[in-house]
């Protein structure tokens, strides 16, 4: 019986696989299922070691048509005597719907598959799918194998509440829908209800259809940079074209607020997208000057040229016929350098032609910032901060009050280069000053500065032991050249002197140099002792000599051109030492202890008299008063002094220290040091080789911190001297007749300073995103580095309610300044008292979560003058900012209301009105 059905029992199994692999293959939609199968049969054989009678060669051949799902199976079998390795070659035809990638995917809840219609589902509230860099996250998903589209849809409770909302992501590309159709295979899709996210940007389109991974079209949307469901405001359109990363470019465009559409419609909108650096136009505002009339300021362009290049252009133009003109190139390269040069052009026309007082001005200004990274070439340095230009430029800039009375302008270039492993530095600058009233300009074109750091001459190679007290004994140099020019560009000198010729006379030079010769000895216990030899030298180009003219009544200067020099060397000793004293306190005080620290210090120096030759007693008026002068007066390093010096100089610092006890706290802070007082230091010196005044004046200072909340700071200046009836300084002591003082108080000053804020410390840091714009590393408008540090400082302090911190519930600062100065008065009967105090304040109060109120203001109380008095108003509206400025009183008055959006794209969508208005001293 068994006999019978065998050969049947054969081919019934062969008919079975054949049937199982046909409906493999069209169960999986191409290949990929019977590849598995054919892996997964494949693993289960045996090993080929194991084999041990094979054929000499076996070729198998496995093809498969993809219309109509037959396959064929030829063997080849040739024996032989040697057994040889099994080797299988499979050749598949793919299918042209089959996918580039495998599809990843992931179900919360349960799979399903559908073989016959060959759909997949999956369930779940964060079911996940992954093709390339195609991620679908939905509650539903349905895959269909035949036309690679996939669909997700929300998912409600039964109350109605969505449970989740489908999320696409591709690349860049961020969208949260209700629905979602697209083929994985093309990326191509429709959606409706989506909001998608480009940058800043956030998109709601009532049905959108995505063509490629750039560019997709929305139907009835609307964008903006709310993130709110229901944003605060938006522009609407029926047709709006997408391209990522680019633009958006719109049919009839419309804004809203709140929902509601305002009656305002454009025929197209272009709105770029593009991050980063880009160019493009920017925005003008409109503004109004009564002398210029009616501008339109700040239309510009900006052009990226490289990497690492860019460059503004901006300008203004004014109905009276005025412009003026920006160009700012900026360059940047990491590691490198950094930095910016602009180029300011000015014309105004003052009333019109025709009038008599009519006139036309123009005036320019330059700036250029300039920082090299320390790791581009490490040991040099380049630097630079010019900031130059017409005379009449501050004062002309309009609707700028606070440019207008700034009259010193001021710039300086350095190169610095210290050598490795060299004991020598040199540092290369310029400088230029300029004082705008009088129309001055002092150059200095270069002050070469040479060092040599300290250097042991008589230490050995090889040190055994402790230094030998000579072997520290230590030289130095330290010289410096230096060329000055000056010139004016009023209009009355440059009719009889030419720029140039006003440099060229007025061209001076100068050298000097000093070599300090030290010795450090070892401490004596606690006192130390430190020697000094100092040698000085100064090189001069000239020696002037006034003489007394009786013919014409006045002082004649003569000039002697050559090269002169002059020395000068003093031989001291220090001694310095530190004092300690404390007081304690009982176990159960809060006060563990009180520390003082005294540091004496006295110095004796001498001078010998290697000058007395450069100077001549010259008459100076007509009734035969005499004064002294050096042949040196008046050049660039001054002359020395003559005569020979032989004193002492001392000092004394005192510091104050408070040692608490911290019952709440049991770990670190415990015990906590309070400072009490930083410094309170006297200092002064006294000749004993002077035939009268011997004794200097005292200079006092003292400053502290009180609690870290109050910051004090106070000097004094005392004259030990006593003064006649006309208030001339005689020579004795004030101690003849009062022995407990210290002299007379000849000036003296006070400054108090303090802050406070409420709100938690912990989380003080400010979320206010425009706030926030100022640390950034980049210029949010160029791309490009910050370097315009003080613009934007100053532009903050104009416009505090747009700077807003929030989270601050109240916070209240202020600063008192006092300067006082005895000074001989006109009947010359005694002292004048002459005092100048003044106070600023500043202080905000968070009326509520989103409503903020300022106030700032400078007064000086000696001539009882309101210098400055501003209020300031801020509203948080999530995504937009309101502020508002107001100075009613004061020199300066202004207004200022802005009504921005916080975000940088929109930076220029500002509603903006302002005025300024100030007397003139």
């Amino acid at each position: 019986m068994n006999n019978v059905y065998k050969g049947k029992a054969k081919y019934v199994l062969a008919l079975v696989l054949l049937l199982l692999l046909i409906t493999g293959v069209q169960a999986g939609g191409g290949n990929r299922f019977f590849i598995d199968s054919y892996n997964s049969i494949n693993d289960s054989l045996p090993p080929v070691s194991s084999i041990t009678t094979l054929s000499d060669s076996v070729q198998r051949t496995i093809v498969t048509d993809s219309s109509n799902k037959n396959f064929s199976l030829n063997k080849n079998l040739t024996d032989t005597s040697i057994p040889t390795k099994k080797v299988d070659t499979l050749n598949i035809k793919v299918s042209k719907d089959s996918l580039d990638a495998p599809v990843v995917y992931h179900a919360d809840d349960s799979m399903v598959m559908d073989v016959p219609a060959e759909k997949i589902f999956l369930y779940g509230k964060e079911s996940k799918t992954t093709y390339n860099h195609n991620e679908l996250t939905a509650p539903g998903i349905e895959f269909d194998q035949k036309s690679n589209f996939v669909i997700a849809s929300l998912k409600k409770d039964s109350t109605g509440k969505v449970i989740a909302y489908p999320t696409f992501v591709q690349a860049d590309f961020k969208s949260v829908s209700d629905t979602i159709k697209f083929n994985m295979k093309t990326g191509k899709g429709f959606t409706s209800g989506s909001y998608i996210q480009q940058g800043e940007i956030y998109i709601y389109g009532e049905k959108t259809k995505k063509i490629s991974p750039d560019v997709f079209y929305a139907y009835r949307g609307r964008f903006t940079t709310c993130d709110l469901d229901t944003p605060h405001f938006a522009f609407v359109s029926n047709k709006i074209k997408f391209i990522n990363k680019k633009m958006a470019i719109t049919g009839p465009v419309h804004p809203e607020f709140e929902g509601v559409p305002l009656p305002i419609y454009l025929p197209f909108g272009i709105f770029p997208l593009t991050q980063g650096r880009h160019s493009g136009i920017l925005a003008p505002t409109f503004t109004s000057n009564e002398q210029l009339g009616l501008a339109l300021e700040g239309l510009g362009y900006y052009k990226v040229l490289s990497d690492n290049f860019d460059v503004t252009l901006r300008g203004t133009l004014y109905s009276y016929g005025g412009w003026t003109m920006n160009v700012s190139p900026n360059y940047y390269k990491r590691y490198h350098y950094r930095g910016n040069f602009s180029l300011y052009l000015q014309r105004f026309h003052y009333n019109f032609k025709g009038d008599p007082d009519y006139s036309v001005s123009k005036s320019f200004k330059i700036t250029w910032e300039h920082s090299m990274d320390s790791k581009a070439r490490p040991g040099v340095s380049f630097s630079a901060n010019v900031n130059a230009g017409s005379s009449s430029f501050n004062a002309l800039v309009p609707n700028s009050p606070t440019t207008n009375f700034s009259n010193q302008l001021s710039s300086s270039i350095q190169f610095a280069k210290v050598w490795k492993d060299k004991p020598f530095n040199i540092s290369i600058n310029a400088n230029h000053s300029q004082n705008t009233i009088d129309k001055s300009f002092n150059v200095t074109l270069p002050d070469v500065a040479f060092n040599v750091n300290t250097l042991y001459p008589f230490r050995r190679k090889e040190v055994v032991g402790n230094f030998k007290w000579y072997e520290n004994i230590g030289i130095a140099l330290n010289s410096d050249a230096r060329s000055l020019t000056s010139f004016t560009d009023d209009s009355l000198t440059l009719r009889t002197l030419s720029i140039s010729k006003q440099i060229s006379n007025n061209f001076q030079w100068g050298a000097s140099h000093t070599v300090p010769i030290s010795l450090s000895l070892p401490a004596l216990g606690p006192i130390q002792v430190s020697p000094s030899v100092s040698y000085a030298e100064r090189w001069y180009q000239e020696k002037i000599v006034q003489n007394w003219s009786y013919l014409d009544k006045k002082i004649d200067t003569t000039i002697q051109k050559g090269f002169y020099s002059a020395r000068n060397m003093s031989f001291g000793v220090g001694i310095a030492t530190r004092i300690f004293g404390s007081f304690t306190f009982g176990k159960n005080s809060s006060i563990i202890a009180i520390r003082h620290e005294i540091r004496p210090s006295i110095s004796i120096s001498y001078s010998p008299d290697l000058n007395s030759q450069y100077y001549y007693n010259s008459q100076v008026d007509s009734a035969g008063q005499i004064e002294r002068y050096s042949v040196f007066n008046g050049s660039m390093y001054g002359a020395f002094s003559e005569g020979r010096f032989g004193g002492m100089s001392f000092s004394i610092d005192n510091n104050l220290q408070m040692k608490v006890r911290n019952r709440k706290d049991t770990g670190d802070n415990a015990i906590k040091k309070i400072s009490l007082l930083d410094g309170f230091s006297l200092s002064g010196n006294y000749n004993f080789l002077a035939d009268s005044f011997q004794l200097s004046t005292f200079s006092v200072n003292a400053h502290s911190d009180l609690f870290n909340k109050i910051n004090i700071t106070a000097s004094a200046s005392i004259d030990p001297y006593q003064t006649d009836a006309h208030g001339n300084r005689i020579n004795k002591l004030v101690w003849d007749q009062k022995l407990l003082t210290l002299g007379r108080l000849t000036s003296g000053s006070v400054s108090l300073s303090s802050q406070f804020k409420g709100g938690d410390k912990k989380n003080s840091n400010n979320n206010n995103s425009s706030q926030n714009l100022i640390g950034q590393p980049y210029n949010a408008a160029t791309g490009m580095p910050l370097d315009e540090y003080q613009t934007e400082l100053a532009y903050i302090n104009n416009n505090p309610a747009q700077f807003t911190d929030f989270t601050i519930p109240w916070s209240v600062s202020f600063s008192y300044s006092l300067q006082f100065s005895k000074i001989i008065n006109s009947t010359f009967s005694g002292f004048t008292t002459q005092f100048n105090q003044n106070v600023n304040w500043n202080g905000t109060l968070g009326l509520s979560p989103k409503w903020q109120m300022g106030l700032n203001g400078y007064y000086n109380i000696t001539t009882s003058d309101l210098g400055t008095l501003s209020i300031s108003l801020a509203r948080e509206m999530h995504c937009w900012q309101m502020a508002i400025n107001i100075s009613p009183v004061g020199h300066y008055r202004f207004f200022n209301i802005t009504l921005n959006p916080k975000s940088g794209l929109l930076k220029d969508l500002r509603i903006n009105r302002s005025r300024n208005f100030y007397d003139l001293p």
